[in-house]
């Protein structure tokens, strides 16, 4: 007969695979939290805004002393 026995306290190797599984990708899931949430986005957002609306005024007015034949 097989011994039926258990430790609970002692898990096996799936197990204990498993656990570091989920602990690394809560610690990952943490870490990308943290680092998205220090971009101030709506700052870059208006910084874009402003810059491709000053290169299409530089185009603009590059554009405006040729001749159009």
């Amino acid at each position: 007969m097989t011994d039926t026995t258990h430790d609970d306290d002692a898990p096996n190797e799936i197990l204990a695979a498993a656990k570091d599984a989920k602990a690394h990708a809560a610690a990952a899931a943490a870490s990308v939290k943290d680092a998205t949430r220090n971009w101030p986005l709506a700052k870059i957002g208006l910084g874009v805004g402003i810059g491709s609306a000053a290169v299409a005024g530089a185009g603009l007015f590059a554009n405006r002393g040729k001749d159009k034949k």
